[in-house]
C-alpha cells in the first residue's frame, strides 16, 4: 500500500483547520498510505481532534427498541428480511424497557441515549410512543437523546422534535454508487430526504457509514464528502461485523491500520463534526482502539443492535489510559459520582 504524497500530513491538516478540505487525490492518499505512515497521520489528524473537542471523549449508549420484523434487504443487516441470523425479534419495546435503557445509560456515564428501530420507518403510533417516553427521560435523567427509526415523515419529525428529541441518526452506510449493491428496497436518495426532513424540524443530523462491505476506496472518498456537504453534527464510522445468515457474511479483510485510515479520512474531511467509533470497533481495531481515539473522539459504551460490545469497564480504562475526559450527562459532575456510575454500570449497563 504505498502513496505518493506531495505535501506533508500536517500541511492537509493545517488546511483542515483553515476550513479547507482534502483534494480528492489527497483523500484517496490517506486511505492508501503506507503503514509506516499511519502514525504520523493520526498525530496530525490529533491536532485537528484537539482543536475542536480538545481531550473530551463522549459516550453513546445504544437501546435496540424493535427488533427483526424489517421489509428492508439491507446485506449488511441481520435484521433484513431475507436474513436467516438467529437473533432476538420484538416490536417496539414499552415504556418501562426504554426508561430502563435510559437509566442505563446514564449509570454508564453516557451524554447520549440512542433509542434505535427496526423497519423502514415508523407508524404514528410508535412516533407517539416515543416521542412520550423522550419526554419522560428528559425529565427525569435529561440525557441527550438521538433517535434512529428509519424513514421519518415531516409530521413525525416535528413531533419527535417537540418532544425532545435533539438529534436523527440516519446513516447513508455507503456511497451512492455502491448503494444498490447492499440494498435494493430503499434508494439513496431516500436517505437524504430523511436527512433533509430531520434539519429542516430543527434536529441535529447524526449521520455515518459502514466500512468493509467491498466498497472501493473511491466510495469512502464519496460518503467523506458527502456528510461535509451535508454538515453533519455527528459521523459514527461502523467497521463491518459479519454475522452468520447475514447476506453480507463476510468483511473485506481489514486490518487495525486499515480502520485508523479511514477514521483519519472522515477527520480530515469533516474536521467540526464529533467523530465515533462504533459497530465493530472490537473486532477490527483490536489493541488499537485506544489509538483511535487520538481521531475519534466519541464512542459507544454498550452492545450493539444484535451483536455484543466489549465491557464497559474495558472502555472506561481506555479512557483513563490516555488522561482524556469524559463528557458527562448536564448535571453530572465528574467527581464522585463517577464512581458510583461506573459500579452502576457493572450490573445495568448491558440492561
Amino acid at each position: 500500500m504505498t502513496a505518493q504524497l506531495t505535501e506533508t500530513w500536517g500541511d492537509i491538516a493545517a488546511r483542515a483547520l483553515e476550513g479547507r478540505k482534502p483534494s480528492r487525490d489527497e483523500a484517496l492518499q490517506i486511505l492508501r498510505a503506507d503503514d509506516d505512515a499511519v502514525p504520523a497521520l493520526v498525530a496530525a489528524c490529533y491536532e485537528v481532534r484537539r482543536e475542536y473537542f480538545g481531550r473530551q471523549v463522549q459516550l453513546y449508549y445504544l437501546k435496540n427498541a424493535k427488533s427483526g420484523l424489517c421489509p428492508e434487504d439491507c446485506g449488511y443487516c441481520s435484521q433484513a428480511i431475507d436474513s436467516s441470523a438467529d437473533i432476538s425479534k420484538y416490536t417496539m419495546l414499552n415504556e418501562a424497557k426504554l426508561m430502563e435503557g435510559a437509566r442505563a445509560a446514564a449509570a454508564s456515564n453516557a451524554r447520549t441515549y440512542c433509542i434505535v428501530a427496526s423497519g423502514r420507518g415508523p407508524s404514528n403510533r410508535e412516533v407517539d410512543h416515543v416521542a412520550n417516553t423522550v419526554t419522560k427521560i428528559k425529565d427525569e435523567l435529561g440525557l441527550h437523546v438521538c433517535c434512529c427509526l428509519g424513514i421519518l415523515k415531516p409530521e413525525q419529525a416535528l413531533k419527535l422534535k417537540a418532544a425532545g428529541v435533539d438529534r436523527i441518526n440516519h446513516n447513508l452506510n455507503t456511497s451512492r454508487r455502491f448503494t444498490p449493491e447492499i440494498v435494493t428496497t430503499h434508494s439513496y436518495d431516500d436517505r437524504l430526504d430523511t436527512l433533509r426532513i430531520a434539519r429542516e424540524a430543527g434536529m441535529e443530523l447524526c449521520s455515518g457509514m459502514i466500512v468493509g462491505m467491498g466498497e472501493s476506496d473511491e466510495d469512502l472518498v464519496d460518503v467523506a464528502f458527502e456528510l461535509r456537504e451535508l454538515d453533519v453534527t455527528s459521523i459514527p464510522i461502523n467497521f463491518l461485523i459479519p454475522i452468520d445468515g447475514a447476506t453480507i457474511e463476510s468483511s473485506t479483510e481489514l486490518t487495525p491500520r486499515d480502520c485508523l485510515r479511514a477514521l483519519c479520512l472522515f477527520r480530515l474531511t469533516n474536521p467540526r463534526s464529533e467523530l465515533r467509533i462504533a459497530g465493530g470497533r472490537e473486532v477490527h481495531l483490536r489493541s488499537l482502539q485506544a489509538m483511535s481515539l487520538y481521531v475519534a473522539n466519541s464512542m459507544f459504551v454498550s452492545d450493539y443492535l444484535t451483536t455484543p460490545g466489549q465491557a464497559a469497564q474495558e472502555d472506561f480504562k481506555i479512557i483513563d489510559d490516555l488522561g482524556f475526559e469524559l463528557v458527562y450527562p448536564e448535571g453530572k459532575p465528574g467527581d464522585a459520582s463517577e464512581a458510583t456510575g461506573r459500579q452502576a454500570c457493572e450490573t445495568s449497563c448491558r440492561a
